[in-house]
Formats: structure tokens, C-alpha cells, sequence
């Protein structure tokens, strides 16, 4: 017996809930050995050590052949070590021989769910329900996982964003490969990077009001008061606003309002507003 938990011994008391149900829920990697057999000897460590470092990920199986020869025959073994990943309970992909740990990382990473994969409905509950730090945490814990998956990096930068930790949001935002930061959803999360910044080095609203009543036409004032009612999801008052300093500051900040505007239709996607407000912003333009 093993003490890891994701690590089992075999039997043919155990080999179907193991292997054959087992892997309905998740991947499971058989490992048939025998005690005589020396790259047996030599592969079972890297095994062992991948299924503790993968956290459950996948269960690692292991069938000696000489005390379960039925089993062996059953899965038709004729060279050790062979390694079966099986999955839905019907073997996906296999090896044979000791091979090196690169190599056998390879061959699990074709078939294992990536960290952040599966969370996605998840995140999105505890958003809605409000629960910022739930979703924070289980963001954090599959970006630290595998900080190269894309759904994972999202989902961080998304917390760190709605957190106010825009350092970080950021950080992790531009290590997305640049064929995914042209993606919607990636460029709907830019854009909500955009105004949480503006807003953040802005003064709050009522003091921009106050800036406002003193000076109507203000671009910086409009500008920040836009940023608030995006973040705010007030997208038509935040459009208008924009509309209104390209209409009064022609070109101001190299194009910032332009700019604005095209991140506020990366945020609204398919919204009616977008139509009308493109259209009105051609018109402006041309």
C-alpha cells in the first residue's frame, strides 16, 4: 500500500472501481511491473512523483504482474514496464520502457485537463454571488498551477482587476500569447484593465462632479467621469461622455477617447449600443 492518495495497488478486487470507473472522473495511468524488472525499478519513482506533484490530476495505478497475472492477461501485458492511461474507462494512449521524465510529462500533458479548465462556471458563481475572495482564491490557485494556461490567466486577471490590484491584473494579462490577446474575451478583460486604471489615479466621482460643475468641458474631467460610469456599468452615459470630448478636444491624448470607446465596444460585444454608437462615431469621423 501506498500513503500518497492519488497512488493505488491493484488487485482484482479493486482493478474495476480503480481503473475502469475510476477513470470516468479523471485520467488514470496503470503502471504494469514486476519486481525482477529493472527499468520497472526506474520508472515507478518518476511515475510516483508526477501523481503527487499533479495533485489529482490523474490516479496513478499499479499492477505487478507477478501476483496479478490475471489482470496482466486480461489488459494483454507481454513487455514491462508498459504504462496505459486510461480514460472514460477505455484506454486513450500508452508506452512502453523506462522512459525519461520529460517525455513521460508529454505524454500525460496531451491528455490531462489543464488547471483552470474546469473552473470556469465555478468562478463565475462566486462572482455573481459576490463572493470577490472565493473567486480570488480558486483564480490564484489555478493560475499558480499552471501559469501558462490561458482560461487560468484570464480568470487572475479578472480578480486581481475587480480587487484593484491592477499590478498584478496587468502582469499576468501580458503573458497571454498575442493570438489570444486579440481574442473577446481577452480584449473585453484589456478594456476593463483600461478603466479600472483610469479610475484608480482619478478622484472619486463627487469630486469629479465638482470639477465639472467649474469647468463643463474638461476632457480629463470627462474622461475619468467616463471610466467611473464604465466600471459602474453605466455604458451609455460613459459613451456620451467620450463622444462629447472628441467633439470638444479633437484629437486630445493622442486619440484617448477614441481609443475609450473602442474599449467600451471589446466590453459590449453584441450590445445594441454598439451599432448605434459606432455608427455615430463614423459619422464624427467622416
Amino acid at each position: 500500500m501506498t500513503d500518497s492518495p492519488y497512488i493505488f495497488d491493484i488487485d482484482e478486487q479493486n482493478f474495476e472501481q480503480i481503473i475502469l470507473q475510476g477513470s470516468l472522473q479523471q485520467p488514470v495511468l496503470v503502471d504494469f511491473w514486476a519486481g525482477w524488472c529493472q527499468p520497472c525499478q526506474m520508472l515507478m519513482p518518476i511515475l510516483a512523483k508526477l501523481a503527487d506533484e499533479y495533485q489529482g490530476r490523474f490516479i496513478l495505478a499499479k499492477v505487478d504482474t507477478e501476483a496479478q497475472q490475471a489482470i496482466a492477461a486480461h489488459f494483454g501485458i507481454r513487455n514491462l514496464p508498459t504504462v496505459k492511461l486510461f480514460k472514460q474507462g477505455q484506454v486513450a494512449d500508452e508506452f512502453s520502457g523506462a522512459l525519461p521524465e520529460a517525455d513521460i510529462r508529454a505524454f500525460l500533458e496531451k491528455h490531462l485537463p489543464k488547471a483552470g479548465d474546469d473552473f470556469s462556471s465555478q468562478l463565475d458563481a462566486l462572482l455573481q454571488a459576490g463572493d470577490i475572495e472565493s473567486a480570488d482564491k480558486l483564480a490564484t490557485q489555478a493560475y499558480t498551477k499552471d501559469p501558462a494556461n490561458v482560461p487560468a490567466i484570464l480568470a487572475y486577471t479578472r480578480t486581481k482587476a475587480i480587487l484593484g490590484d491592477l499590478d498584478n491584473a496587468e502582469k499576468a494579462f501580458a503573458t497571454l500569447p498575442p493570438d489570444e490577446q486579440s481574442k473577446a474575451d481577452a480584449m473585453a478583460l484589456k478594456a476593463q484593465l483600461l478603466f479600472a486604471g483610469i479610475s484608480a489615479n482619478a478622484p472619486d466621482s463627487e469630486a469629479l462632479q465638482q470639477k465639472l460643475a467649474v469647468s463643463a468641458d474638461d476632457a480629463q474631467t470627462l474622461y475619468q467621469i467616463a471610466a467611473h460610469a464604465v466600471n459602474m456599468g453605466q455604458y451609455e452615459q460613459a459613451l456620451e461622455l467620450l463622444m462629447k470630448i472628441m467633439q470638444k478636444h479633437k484629437g486630445w491624448q493622442d486619440d484617448a477617447a477614441h481609443k475609450a470607446m473602442l474599449a467600451v465596444f471589446d466590453l459590449l460585444a453584441d450590445d445594441p449600443l454598439v451599432k448605434r454608437y459606432r455608427m455615430r462615431l463614423f459619422n464624427l469621423l467622416h
